[in-house]
């Protein structure tokens, strides 16, 4: 059974920095690209970052450019997300799936796969 399981949120002032966490299990974890998405209250789910299975090439969203970094750890079955400087616009639940890749060009990046089997998030919160 397909498990993805999120860690690592919490509280932070603004301008600091969150490491998340996400464990994949059921499924052959580097036959797949990975993503990073986030949902705020009462907004669409976002996509923040994905990574190709074999971990050498990356693709942001236009927001955390140059402030977040994903990596993966496919001895691990493990992806992360380096969150640096953060601000408060950045509050959200972060979720992590496979995704698409690109093999579906841009926009596959932000396709995400196994959309029955989201995990619980992890909550980064923000303070200004």
């Amino acid at each position: 059974q397909v498990q993805l399981v999120e860690s690592g949120g919490g509280l932070v002032q603004a301008g600091g920095s969150l490491r998340l966490s996400c464990a994949g299990s059921g499924f052959t974890f580097d036959d797949f690209a990975m993503g990073w998405f986030r949902q705020a209250p009462g907004k669409e789910r976002e996509f923040v970052a994905g990574v190709t299975k074999n971990g050498g090439t990356t693709y942001y969203g236009d927001s955390v450019k140059g402030r977040f970094t994903i990596s993966r750890d496919n001895a691990k079955n493990t992806v992360a997300l380096q969150m640096n400087s953060l601000k408060p616009e950045d509050t959200a639940l972060y979720y992590c799936n496979t995704v698409l890749g690109p093999v579906g060009g841009t926009r596959g990046w932000t396709v995400p796969l196994f959309v029955d089997h989201w995990g619980q998030g992890t909550q980064v919160t923000v303070s200004s």
